[in-house]
């Protein structure tokens, strides 16, 4: 498997009257290109789960495998070649941000690599076209004085610049708009397609990160407790709401529908999927 975990276990502040466990014998497998969610709500441990899988935060016990390579240990060479591998962008975009302008902030991981001159600004460039902005205008600016969602591109650009193979994501729909979002999910099903980035998104709000996945982790209190493709996991309404998770809003819409009576096919995400549904139960009844 690409990247796998096994029994992965964290505690804050161990030793100490303090302590908490945030993470208890988490095991998964994600394959390469594909896209998974993780879902959970606040305070599951989503955000400690991805910090280990580029080597932020270190197990208290068991293991995370990069490409079959354990991930982690004391060697910096190791964990530098694994965070340009390994791409993760924070929820707070801002967090990662600490150059004056856009273009020293895109250029900053690239040019540590001995990138420089027409080779450095090539690869800015792309990586801001990439995510939608418009170099010209954007790369004298200061980070901080753009909008969440140029903030959040920016942030991508950034991690792009390096040319990941896998992105990860955490809550990267916070602070935007409806169109931020949907411009932001036509970006990562674009990385996942035409690059076959592997892609791991971190949200309690999935709506739209739903039609990407390809695969959903579900945690709760640490654990991971569900495993299995989308429509595997959603077709559990009943689990998820007692995690205080609900299904997408289309999805849950038709569930009512089925739930009523009518024949109805459950696994639909989209409202496109959701006409063509209706137009066909329409159709049948018509006949």
């Amino acid at each position: 498997m690409f990247i796998r975990a096994e029994k992965l276990t964290h505690t804050y502040m161990p030793g100490t009257p303090f302590a908490a466990e945030a993470l208890e014998d988490v095991t998964f497998n994600l394959k390469k290109g594909r896209v998974a969610l993780l879902i959970g709500p606040s305070g599951s441990g989503k955000s400690t789960l991805i910090q280990h899988l580029n080597g932020l935060l270190k197990p208290s016990s068991g293991q995370v495998y990069f490409d079959d390579q354990p991930v982690g240990g004391n060697n910096k060479s190791n964990l530098l070649k694994l965070r340009r591998r390994v791409g993760l962008v924070f929820q707070m975009p801002e967090e990662q941000f600490f150059c004056e302008t856009v273009y020293d902030e895109v250029a900053f991981a690239p040019r540590n690599l001995g990138l420089a001159d027409q080779a450095l600004q090539s690869r800015v460039e792309e990586a801001l076209v990439k995510v939608g902005l418009v170099p010209a205008d954007f790369i004298d600016r200061h980070p901080f004085h753009l909008s969440s969602g140029q903030k959040r591109l920016v942030a991508i650009a950034a991690v792009l610049s390096l040319k990941p193979e896998v992105l990860v994501l955490d809550e990267p729909t916070a602070g935007l708009d409806p169109a931020g979002r949907r411009s932001l999910f036509d970006l990562l099903a674009t990385l996942n397609k035409d690059d076959q980035m592997t892609i791991l998104i971190s949200t309690h709000h999935f709506d739209e990160a739903v039609v990407l996945a390809d695969q959903v982790l579900v945690l709760r209190r640490g654990k991971l407790i569900m495993d299995g493709t989308r429509d595997e996991i959603f077709s559990r309404r009943l689990e998820l709401e007692r995690l205080g998770l609900a299904l997408p809003a289309v999805t849950e819409i038709i569930h009512d529908l089925a739930e009523a009576g009518l024949p109805v096919t459950k696994n639909v995400y989209t409202i496109e999927e959701a006409r063509r549904e209706i137009n066909r139960l329409k159709a049948s009844e018509s006949r």
